[in-house]
């Protein structure tokens, strides 16, 4: 399975504008099986806990506040890419060779 970091990099989505891919993602991460939900569900929550723990700990030290911060920045970095990746399979392209015939 290939890493997609843009929505740009996936094939059959290059040429397309930016909410045309955003929809097609849409409607593929619809017909994502239930353990793929699952395992993108457990990724983010692995993700989000630490930085709610690093959060609380702000009162001893408020360091803990910038590392929170850190890994707040890094979630999209982490999530998307797999996301995409998933979805990628997922995705029936409309066919435009009909429409260039007309």
């Amino acid at each position: 399975m290939a890493l997609y970091f843009s929505t740009r990099n996936i094939p059959g989505l290059q040429a397309r504008p930016l909410p045309e891919r955003m929809a097609l993602l849409e409607a593929a991460g619809k017909r994502m099986t239930v353990p793929e939900k699952t395992l993108l569900n457990v990724l983010k929550l692995l993700i989000i806990v630490p930085v709610f723990a690093l959060v609380l700990r702000t009162a001893t030290d408020w360091t803990s506040l910038l590392w929170a911060f850190l890994i707040f920045l890094l979630y999209p970095l982490l999530v998307k890419p797999l996301q995409y990746s998933i979805c990628a399979k997922h995705l029936r392209l409309p066919d435009t060779t009909s429409e260039e015939k007309q």
